[in-house]
């Protein structure tokens, strides 16, 4: 059985290579594939993800649905992983992702949490998002994990969705089987955490709030997933 890990990258250059050595070291024992999909970058991003040895494939459409099934249509496994280039997994996520699907679900996800520091607010921001997100058992962006046929039966992301895609994901999923969530959280980066305050991060949340799925159909007003602002080393 072949694994597909696809990530999806623009301007990662800081964050890829740590995320691809944690996948490399959680895939272990397994016959494995990592698709990096570089949606437009300008940095170094793509010269890495070929440095550390996965298939590339570049795409110009600033859209995380679309990168997604691009990876996914490029892959050739059984079972497919999408992993953000900013999140670290490990072992324990590749075995209990199979062990899920082997007794049956459609796929899963699993709960999230912070690499480097992170205001203090923010752990109130995540606790309360933990309850009531994963509470309706929706799988985070971040990490989430299916076989190919089940890929496929659901038509893969609806590329209509410039953020959210996940859950209308997660949904689909359901439709043809359990969906599970892994008990062990990925470690994903806080850096929106540290670059925006907290009245532009609940503002944006407001918005999606109140507009509903519209708000998602169009990168404006998505400044928090589309702004392009990435980190230097070390968090600066």
């Amino acid at each position: 059985m072949l694994l597909s890990f696809i990530v999806p990258a623009h301007n990662e250059e800081h964050e890829l290579a740590a995320a691809l050595v944690a996948i490399r070291n959680a895939a272990k024992g397994h016959d494995y594939e990592i698709v990096v999909v570089d949606d437009a970058s300008t940095d170094r991003t793509r010269t890495i993800a070929q440095k550390a040895g996965a298939d590339v494939v570049a795409i110009d459409r600033r859209q995380t649905a679309a990168a997604r099934n691009a990876g996914a249509a490029h892959a050739r496994g059984d079972v497919v992983f999408f992993v953000d280039a900013d999140t670290h997994i490990s072992i324990a996520h590749v075995t209990g992702a199979l062990e899920a699907l082997r007794s049956g679900a459609a796929g899963g996800g699993a709960r999230v949490s912070f690499h480097g520091e992170i205001p203090r607010w923010s752990n109130v921001l995540l606790a309360v998002f933990s309850v009531f997100y994963f509470g309706f058992n929706l799988g985070a962006g971040a990490f989430l994990f299916t076989t190919a046929e089940n890929f496929r039966t659901v038509g893969g992301f609806d590329e209509q969705y410039f953020a959210g895609e996940e859950v209308y994901f997660s949904q689909a999923l359901k439709k043809l089987g359990r969906f599970v969530i892994l008990r062990q959280p990925v470690a994903t980066s806080g850096r929106k955490l540290r670059m925006h305050s907290p009245g532009k991060i609940f503002g944006q949340i407001f918005i999606l709030f109140l507009r509903g799925p519209s708000a998602v159909k169009t990168r404006d007003r998505l400044a928090l997933w589309y702004d392009g602002k990435r980190e230097g080393v070390n968090g600066r």
